[in-house]
């Protein structure tokens, strides 16, 4: 999972409820001290939330930027229900455009960014409907399913929260940390964990492991693409993220130092790179 430095939000930005027509979702929502140059809403991945991009909001927004990090359905802080076809990726596409919708800057005004679980969805909203988008950033997200490993653990995953309850399967997931990371940040992550749905935890696990190639169904939206990742990442290899970023006509960004999640890892050379490309369009 994604470790944010804290979950404590910069003074840029208000938590807030976003009422949208398909319910209401937690964000965080940075504004920049003067009319904004453009507005990005960021979309989390697999047992993450908006936090995961908090690092990321004060340089957005020093850049110009109103940048708009979302809970999904039943993750962390926005409500969900306990029917997994609740979070079939079709209805976590149309939550993605009400929430574009709900932001009110009408077709083209939104740079659309997901990381990883948030990549599939992004896109996925994208190939519904591209009007409302001046922009596609897939960061740490490939072309198709996860590599068999992290299918594996997905299945595992899905398998405990289908029989135990969330403390334990956080207990036991937490025995299998490196020591270092499981000093980090526990109570705040144990929090946001314990907040997740199973059923949306289940189903989007799923879609990790079965995910068909959607890459030319992107291709066909005409959006501006960037792909962007870590030098390294266990979930998507590299070298398959650059073959996608190539099939797209996409830019790609590598952040050096980084992992399956640059947003966490290295937050300001992300955003340096996440501005660039906006600027360009």
């Amino acid at each position: 999972m994604s470790r944010p430095p804290t979950f404590v939000p910069p003074p840029c930005t208000r938590a807030r409820t976003l009422h949208t027509a398909r319910g209401d979702f937690a964000v965080l929502d940075a504004s920049p001290r003067t009319a904004p140059r453009g507005t990005a809403l960021l979309l989390p991945g697999f047992t993450g939330s908006k936090e995961d991009f908090i690092a990321m909001l004060e340089p957005l927004a020093d850049a110009g930027y109103r940048a708009v990090a979302v809970d999904g359905r039943g993750q962390y802080e926005s409500e969900g229900t306990d029917r997994q076809e609740s979070y079939a990726q079709a209805e976590l596409a149309r939550d993605a455009l009400a929430q574009t919708a709900a932001l009110g800057l009408g077709d083209g005004g939104v740079h659309l960014l997901g990381h990883s679980l948030g990549g599939l969805v992004a896109r996925a909203a994208a190939i519904l409907d591209p009007a409302p988008f001046r922009s596609l950033t897939l960061m740490s997200s490939g072309p198709a399913q996860v590599v068999e490993a992290q299918q594996i653990k997905a299945k595992i995953l899905g398998d405990a929260l289908a029989t135990m309850s969330m403390d334990r399967v956080w207990e036991a997931m937490r025995a299998f940390d490196p020591p270092a990371e499981a000093e980090t940040g526990g109570e705040d992550l144990r929090r946001r964990w314990m907040r997740h749905r199973p059923a949306q935890l289940i189903a989007t696990g799923r879609q990790l492991a079965t995910e068909p190639d959607r890459v030319a169904e992107v291709a066909a939206t005409g959006l501006p693409v960037h792909v962007v990742s870590g030098e390294r990442d266990d979930v998507w290899p590299v070298p398959l993220l650059d073959e996608m970023a190539g099939r797209l006509g996409a830019r790609r960004t590598r952040i050096e130092g980084a992992e399956h999640s640059p947003n966490t890892d290295r937050p300001e050379p992300t955003a340096a790179a996440l501005v660039s490309f906006w600027d360009s369009l």
